[in-house]
């Protein structure tokens, strides 16, 4: 005759195995929209020089480099 046993299992085991298959999907769209987000906002002041100036490879790309004279305000 056969014993009935009891497993316990944690109440946090079910959320995490539901979402695993999600994780590499959301992990793609997240970078995805993050680049766009930069994309459009790198005309932007803010972006331009709390960001992407310091960036190490592309902060030379993005320095503004118009004499004063030229700028209007």
């Amino acid at each position: 005759m056969s014993r009935l046993q009891y497993h316990r299992t944690s109440p946090f085991s079910l959320p995490l195995n539901a979402g695993k298959p999600w994780v590499t999907s959301l992990g793609i769209w997240g970078v995805g929209v993050g680049t766009a987000a930069l994309l459009f906002l790198s005309v932007t002041p803010i972006v331009k020089k709390g960001l992407l100036v310091n960036v190490p490879l592309l902060g030379s790309h993005y320095e503004d480099k118009t004499p004063a004279s030229d700028k209007p305000f």
